[in-house]
């Protein structure tokens, strides 16, 4: 267990950010760190993947690399699967689930493949453990197995994680479209808050606290996977005391939620900014961010300090949300692209955020025109199976330049 290749899986766009996370997580440096497509790869320890658990913001699952070979069919994968050794990560009476994912694979059925990998883990046992075999369950299994098809080679994993690794723990009020966990914390890493935690920090459409919640846990130095149980921890090379050490080093490493607030969270919905004060209680950050109700388009600064707003405004199914300042706002914010909303918003925000660093992200890749703003830099991410960018606005006083419906009529 001294060297094991690890894969952590992350969202499109964010691998650069989950290179530096992984080496600092690790004690290692950047170069040990391998970028692959929609993830990272490194050579690293048990100990390593526990930490990487418990601390990575930005990876989706920890997974061991346990085979790696060309493969031409199914029989393939069946014989590929026979070599691993199953029988020194978990035994026969846990429960699998194995999951296949490609990219340009020949095989024309994925689940069959599963099937035959499933088949080979079971044969696997039946042989070493006296016919004795795992069961399957596909919906919490205690072992989950990963496989990743190419046009000829395949790749097999196991799970150190379980659920993924967004599902902190805390988040039990949300609404219809909450932003995933781990896409807040990679907003957060790519604008550079972190670097500076003193700086103020404001969500105008913080929806159920994602951005604020993880903003504010970095702050307080709150490992993200504190709250939660991993699938290692029913794995054999799992040693309840070095995972006990782990834990208390990093409770011992937590800072207090001292001096004033500086991270804020607001929402039109005050539902929703209900919702975002009790994750955050949950989260042990309550003292630490300040919520408020309030519609985007109307609230000013929270802080007479200039600072850092991070946005994933209303769009698709969560427009509806967008800003009612006016029944008319709110029938411009629900048209098909909201592009009567972010004018608005961009409006407001040249009049009142003077000195603010807006970082937006939205999968309107023509949003900085719509919103009459240039944009000083703009981040490639996936929001799930939406391509988006994050745009990064630096706001100067001044009006936005006024579009032909505003003018009076001669």
């Amino acid at each position: 267990m001294n060297q094991l290749q690890l894969f952590l899986p992350c969202a499109a766009g964010v691998e650069d950010l989950l290179v530096h996370e992984v080496a600092r997580i690790t004690s290692g440096s950047t170069d040990t760190v391998r970028k692959q497509r929609g993830g990272v790869q490194v050579e690293a320890t048990w100990r390593d993947a526990l930490l990487l658990n418990l601390h990575s913001r930005l990876s989706q699952r920890v997974l061991v690399q346990l085979f790696y070979a060309e493969y031409r069919n199914e029989q393939d994968l069946y014989r590929a699967a026979s070599e691993v050794a199953w029988e020194i990560w978990f035994t026969p009476r846990q429960s699998i689930k194995v999951e296949v994912t490609a990219q340009h694979s020949p095989l024309t059925s994925l689940n069959f493949a599963a099937l035959k990998i499933k088949d080979a883990v079971c044969d696997r046992f039946r042989a070493k453990a006296g016919g004795v075999r795992p069961d399957v369950n596909t919906q919490w299994p205690d072992i989950r197995i990963y496989a990743h098809l190419t046009t000829d080679t395949v790749s097999l994993y196991i799970d150190t994680s379980g659920e993924a690794l967004f599902k902190r723990g805390w988040r039990e009020d949300k609404g219809e479209a909450p932003l995933k966990e781990t896409l807040a914390a990679a907003m957060i890493a790519a604008s550079g808050w972190a670097e500076d935690t003193t700086q103020p920090l404001y969500d105008p459409c913080c929806g159920s606290g994602t951005i604020a919640i993880e903003a504010a846990q970095i702050a307080c130095n709150i490992a993200p996977g504190f709250l939660r149980r991993f699938a290692f921890e029913k794995m054999l090379p799992f040693q309840p005391h070095v995972w006990d050490a782990i834990r208390n080093a990093s409770e011992r490493a937590q800072l207090p939620e001292a001096g004033p607030v500086r991270i804020f969270g607001s929402d039109v919905a005050h539902r929703m900014v209900d919702f975002a004060q009790r994750n955050a209680e949950r989260a042990g950050v309550a003292g630490a961010i300040e919520f408020r109700g309030g519609d985007a388009l109307q609230r000013m600064p929270p802080c007479e300090v200039p600072g850092v707003m991070l946005v994933n405004p209303p769009y698709g199914e969560r427009i509806e949300v967008g800003g009612v300042a006016g029944a008319g706002a709110r029938e411009q914010a629900q048209t098909t692209d909201g592009g009567d909303f972010f004018v608005q918003l961009a409006a407001h925000w040249k009049k009142n955020y003077a000195g603010w660093t807006a970082w937006v992200l939205t999968p309107d890749l023509k949003l900085p025109g719509k919103m009459r703003l240039k944009e000083s830099r703009r981040v490639p991410m996936w929001n799930g199976p939406i391509e988006c960018r994050l745009f990064r606005f630096d706001m100067v006083k001044g009006s936005a330049r006024p579009d032909a419906r505003d003018r009076p009529s001669a």
